[in-house]
């Protein structure tokens, strides 16, 4: 599926129009549901395949962050046959006590596996906790990029977002379908 389709695809199938609480309280009149991209199995194929030319050739490990880039980076993992380990928000507080389950990732080049970025924090958190485990993490893949305009959010913490789709490929989808 090629870039522009995909897009579309994802515009229109996440893109819902009615009455939503946000998460700051605050009511619209549309919300982007990205989990219906993820559990869509040829669209969130769609997604990984044109992921895989976005990973540096040096990863050893995937590192999908919990809930939405573990979709991603389990088939992105099928497709690359690069192991992969699933970073929790927070490291359990029982049994093995992990952060990240899966693949160790002591010493590994790890790049990290999301869906959506808009702030960054998700991604920054869990690269700093890999790090304290020894893992090297310079790299984000996102299905979607929406931070806004030309921020560069984790270029702080030293890592290079690449995305699939961005805020503006999917304005422009949804523009493409209004007319």
């Amino acid at each position: 599926m090629d870039h522009d389709t995909l897009a579309r695809q994802i515009d229109s199938l996440c893109r819902l129009e009615g009455e939503f609480v946000l998460r700051s309280g605050t009511l619209a009149t549309e919300y982007f549901d990205k989990y219906l991209f993820e559990s869509d199995p040829s669209i969130l194929r769609a997604v990984a395949e044109q992921m895989v030319p976005l990973l540096p050739p040096d990863t050893d490990v995937l590192g999908g962050l919990e809930l939405g880039g573990v979709p991603i980076a389990t088939m992105l993992s099928s497709l690359t046959f690069l192991p992969v380990t699933f970073v929790r928000k927070e490291a359990k507080t029982y049994g093995t006590g992990r952060l990240a389950e899966g693949r160790d990732v002591a010493g590994a080049r790890v790049t990290l596996v999301e869906d959506v970025i808009t702030t960054g924090g998700a991604a920054r958190a869990a690269a700093l906790a890999l790090r304290a485990q020894s893992a090297h993490v310079s790299t984000v893949v996102c299905a979607i990029d929406r931070s806004p305009g030309a921020e560069t959010p984790l270029l702080d913490a030293r890592i290079e977002i690449r995305s699939v789709l961005t805020l503006a490929d999917l304005d422009q989808a949804r523009l493409a379908r209004r007319r």
